[in-house]
């Protein structure tokens, strides 16, 4: 009886602990699986913001540089027409015949006035383009990206500052021209234009320290590495 009672007692135990293994298998597998779509749910939220934060940066640096572009047009077509104007100007002042002074006179104020309106709309699109460039830093954390983004913001306030510039010596260039008179043989100013050439004068000078300034960004821009070389 004793012996029949112990084997059915090793049984019952034999058959408690298998059991409570397979139980605790199923437990601890329930958490794994668990556990492991916790974390495969984390990932896809994580790669799901990596990739909305990489278009976001894409987006927005590719728009920037499209005001970038429509910046430097828009400057080009202003110096075009300011360098025509500079020309006829100085050609006016030398002139010894009063017909042709005065048809240098009107183009140089028709160049003056067609480029004035392109620099204006490069001014806010180089301001514009700073702007986005520095949107543009919300959506990354890549030391290179973020070092090329500040070239970048340096290179659009600094153009801004140029054709502002440019758009005040235009506006100087127009008083100067207006007042180019002929008399006695000679060309000569309606009125005293000492302190409207100074201006002038200093603009261009400005003009020339931050074109320097803007140039060599661009060169910075155009010569930057965003990999190491290998040695």
């Amino acid at each position: 009886m004793v012996k029949i009672f112990t084997k059915n007692m090793f049984v019952m135990l034999l058959s408690i602990m298998i059991g409570t293994l397979i139980i605790t298998y199923f437990v601890a597998d329930v958490v794994h699986r668990s556990n492991i779509e916790t974390l495969t749910m984390q990932h896809t939220a994580e790669i799901g913001t990596l990739e909305k934060k990489n278009i976001n940066f894409t987006s927005h640096f590719l728009s920037s540089s499209v005001l970038l572009d429509k910046s430097r047009e828009d400057r080009a077509f202003g110096d075009y027409h300011f360098d025509l104007a500079f020309l006829w100007y100085t050609s006016a002042l030398s002139e010894t015949n009063e017909t042709i002074m005065n048809l240098y006179k009107v183009r140089a104020i028709d160049n003056c006035t067609n480029a004035m309106p392109n620099y204006f709309n490069s001014h806010l699109n180089f301001e514009e383009a700073q702007t986005s460039f520095s949107d543009t830093k919300a959506y990354t954390t890549y030391p290179k990206y973020l070092e090329i983004l500040d070239i970048y913001l340096d290179l659009t306030g600094v153009g801004a500052r140029l054709t502002n510039l440019k758009y005040n010596a235009s506006q100087y260039l127009i008083y100067l021209s207006e007042n180019l008179t002929f008399k006695n043989n000679t060309v000569t100013y309606l009125e005293n234009m000492t302190e409207m050439l100074g201006l002038f004068n200093m603009t261009m000078g400005l003009i020339g320290q931050t074109l320097e300034e803007y140039e060599e960004f661009q060169d910075e821009i155009d010569e930057y590495e965003f990999f190491e070389e290998i040695r």
